[in-house]
């Protein structure tokens, strides 16, 4: 455990909607200075938690401390210390970029001028331009600018790159990097496991509203004991027995998704020469073989059975 002051304590943290439960008895502790992330499938009660911890929700039990401070007691400054960028957001399209920051900038106390906050989130060039003619990753920026406007402490990001192309993507990762190495105490959602693995100091796995594993990028990766993933792509589904591939020398633990199937391996050097082996006394034809470092999405598969996307159409 980190010795760094806590930027966000919770604990026991429920939220149920109807018959829904949301968030199920979850625990986090965010160290301040440090970029965390909340990592799971739609509808894992990543969103749910941060608007609970934003003030935007009550919890339905728990304890719960932003800052050192509670929302019954502290929420007028709590409210100056936030920021706040929500996964959509609404803003008059006959605006501009710059009226809607100095807008957002009148709501706090203190903080940076409008002009610093566009020009932090690089969006000079657009500072008179109509909201209605920004592309969706200027958006994205835009958002994160009116978050940011107050000089936040803390600051929460709920999907930043949702439905961005891979160079808004890019450009919203160097954005976050930025300002982790301004000091910033960063909360971040996503189910992207690479954007995780990139921008994240430590992360927690959340399934159906609970943490079902936590730390940095590296230790859950090598939690699995896996040095390489294989995933070979065969004719027919059932063409090759379960305990036939699990049997492979190196493999700790084999999953099958149709014709497709990854296996876990210590050693890839012994499996794919008897993986090609079994194949040939199976009469199986390969259609697809490739290899890669372990991610956080195999972790995920490990704990759940389950793919990310997969949890997704759930």
């Amino acid at each position: 455990m980190t010795t760094a002051p806590l930027a966000l304590q919770v604990r026991g943290l429920r939220k149920r909607f109807g018959d829904v439960v949301a968030v199920d008895g979850l625990d986090l502790d965010v160290a301040a200075g440090e970029c965390f992330g909340l990592l799971g499938p739609n509808g894992a009660g990543k969103t749910t938690t941060l608007e609970i911890c934003e003030g935007l929700q009550a919890a339905d039990d728990g304890d719960l401390r932003v800052l050192g401070l509670t929302w019954a007691a502290d929420e007028t400054t709590l409210r100056q210390r936030l920021g706040v960028q929500l996964q959509e957001t609404q803003y008059a399209d006959k605006l501009t970029v710059i009226e809607v920051v100095r807008l957002f900038r009148s709501f706090f106390h203190d903080g940076w001028s409008a002009e610093e906050t566009v020009a932090l989130v690089q969006l000079e060039e657009k500072r008179n331009a109509r909201i209605g003619g920004l592309s969706g990753g200027q958006r994205q920026r835009l958002s994160i600018a009116c978050a940011l406007v107050g000089n936040p402490d803390l600051l929460f990001l709920d999907e930043p790159t949702t439905g961005l192309d891979p160079q808004a993507r890019r450009q919203l990762w160097d954005l976050v990097d930025r300002l982790r190495q301004m000091g910033r105490t960063i909360i971040l959602t996503t189910h992207y496991m690479d954007e995780a693995e990139r921008l994240c100091d430590r992360i927690a796995i959340v399934d159906r509203g609970r943490v079902i594993a936590r730390g940095t990028p590296r230790e859950l990766i090598r939690s699995l004991g896996a040095e390489q993933v294989v995933e070979v792509t065969v004719e027919g589904e059932d063409a090759v027995a379960s305990a036939a591939m699990e049997a492979l020398p190196g493999v700790l633990r084999a999953r099958r998704d149709a014709a497709t199937w990854t296996l876990q391996v210590t050693a890839a050097h012994e499996t794919l020469p008897a993986l090609l082996q079994l194949a040939s006394q199976a009469n199986v034809r390969i259609l697809e073989l490739r290899t890669h470092s372990p991610t956080l999405e195999d972790v995920f598969v490990s704990l759940t059975g389950r793919a990310l996307r997969e949890g997704e159409s759930a």
